[in-house]
């Protein structure tokens, strides 16, 4: 609860002096003082666990949007899923990463290629500052590319780019690289550069609370934003100026939840916990156009011995088939949208 309240009250605070100025829904058409909100699942083709929560929230819940992890074992399924339903919103999760400590992969472009992205196993390496300490921006690039690639000749045109553990923001140079692909490729690219309300206040109440912990926390501190958003308005309209669409905020913090320990065995529970959550995110969510970031699972025995985030990622893909929570963004006027749609919607604004 004041976690909630801190971030309501910063928010506002923050959005006060971008009052006068139109959010990027705006720009695209959108009324002004809209919410207009990507519900978006990330780590398609990750497991089959996996792949059966990503299609339940799409295709029986509110979820508009999905994300491919194309180094990954079980992309072959959801990319038949995605070309059986052509209309999905379908992007590709660009993988840098391979952090689960038994269940791993290689990059597309292989070890040789791009010696500087594998560890000692011939994997991804786990951690973003791991990839920053070793890979060079060239590698990053050929990678990405791969991954592009890889999706071209399966079929399957991605509506957006956007990047698995936030690893193509770790360094100036990779961002530059993403960017770079999606302006050339004249494809959406997952980017934060409007009032960024939310992820500003919520990385703020991070530092706070790690401090804290660290017992390092001395009141009335006031903390610096992370250089990346100092310059997210910039990058914004470098890449609005470049024909592609641009996220106002970004919210991806549902697998921090605190799950009660009465939802942990009882997924009737766990749903009402999950959808409720959401309820209060969209409420704290400014006007503009924001990208809600979620891992929909329908675990089984065997994710388990992949991560510990199984309850997290089930009580996403149980709250996206929450009637109560359709329902609240039908009585809120809040907007449903795909990247799809944002693009289209780019492309005729001059």
């Amino acid at each position: 609860m004041l976690r909630t309240t801190f971030l309501l009250i910063a928010t506002v605070t923050f959005c006060h002096a971008y009052a006068q100025q139109p959010t990027y829904a705006e720009m695209l058409g959108w009324p002004k003082g809209a919410k207009v909100i990507i519900l978006h699942v990330d780590d398609a083709g990750m497991s089959y666990d996996s792949n059966l929560g990503v299609m339940n929230a799409i295709t029986n819940g509110t979820a508009t949007s999905l994300s491919v992890m194309m180094p990954c074992p079980w992309v072959p399924q959801i990319v038949r899923y995605i070309k059986a339903n052509p209309d999905i919103d379908a992007g590709l999760h660009l993988t840098l990463n391979a952090e689960w400590h038994d269940y791993r992969w290689v990059p597309v472009a292989g070890k040789s290629a791009v010696p500087g992205l594998t560890d000692s196993e011939g994997c991804l390496w786990p951690e973003a500052p791991d990839v920053v300490k070793h890979a060079s921006a060239a590698e990053v690039d050929k990678e990405i590319r791969a991954q592009l690639d890889r999706a071209l000749s399966m079929g399957f045109t991605p509506t957006h780019l956007d990047s698995h553990m936030g690893t193509l923001f770790a360094s100036q140079a990779y961002l530059e690289k993403y960017i770079q692909l999606g302006i050339e490729k004249k494809i959406p690219v997952m980017i934060p550069g409007g009032h960024n309300s939310y992820l500003r206040a919520d990385y703020i109440e991070r530092e706070k609370e790690a401090l804290q912990k660290a017992g390092k926390w001395v009141p009335g501190t006031k903390l610096e934003e992370p250089a990346a958003l100092k310059s997210a308005a910039a990058v914004g309209k470098m890449v609005w100026n470049a024909g592609l669409p641009v996220l106002d905020d970004l919210h991806s913090n549902s697998g921090d939840w605190a799950i009660p320990d009465s939802a942990k065995n009882n997924d009737a529970a766990l749903q009402h916990f999950y959808a409720q959550k959401y309820e209060e995110a969209l409420g704290i969510l400014k006007p503009g156009l924001t990208m809600v970031i979620m891992h929909c699972t329908a675990p089984s025995e065997i994710f388990s011995h992949i991560s510990a985030s199984g309850l997290h990622r089930k009580g996403d893909m149980l709250a996206m088939t929450d009637p109560s929570l359709k329902q609240y963004i039908k009585e809120h006027g809040i907007i449903l949208t795909t990247w799809r749609e944002v693009m289209e919607r780019r492309k005729k604004v001059k």
